[in-house]
């Protein structure tokens, strides 16, 4: 596939699949929210919620962490360099077909850094967050110029 073609397909995705700018770069689209509630220290949340997530070429998704454990599953495209940071060292782990050296899914676990970028012109994944993300749980490392 060219990489016109590529760039074709990503933009095909974002609009078959009705993505929309996430905060915290790329595109996502909420797909499932469990109706099932699970009660979480003092708090109610949906059993498991699940995204489309697509990073194009250039792209990232900036440092984050969420209150769940969060699932990232590869979809389509190339690989995802997802990166994790517990406090004291960064590390990062191919998300990608078995056939190219990767793994087709990885864990974050609650409460830990995370961030991506796509290794070629487009990833699209999918994450599963349990229990169920809520906004009021996520949030972003602040950059450098920002204080």
């Amino acid at each position: 596939m060219s990489d016109q073609s590529r760039a074709d397909r990503a933009s095909a995705l974002i609009r078959e699949l009705r993505l929309e700018p996430h905060p915290e770069g790329g595109w996502y689209r909420q797909t499932f929210r469990s109706e099932r509630v699970v009660r979480r220290d003092d708090d109610e949340r949906s059993a498991l919620t699940a995204i489309f997530f697509l990073l194009q070429r250039g792209e990232i998704s900036r440092w984050h962490r969420v209150a769940s454990d969060e699932v990232w599953t590869h979809v389509e495209g190339d690989g995802v360099k997802l990166w994790r940071f517990d406090g004291a060292a960064a590390q990062s782990e191919l998300l990608a077909p078995l056939t190219s050296g990767g793994s087709p899914f990885l864990i974050v676990p609650r409460d830990q850094w995370q961030a991506a970028e796509p290794v070629g012109d487009y990833a699209l994944v999918a994450c599963f967050v349990a229990p169920g993300f809520d906004f009021a749980d996520f949030e972003m490392m602040p950059e450098k110029d920002e204080g």
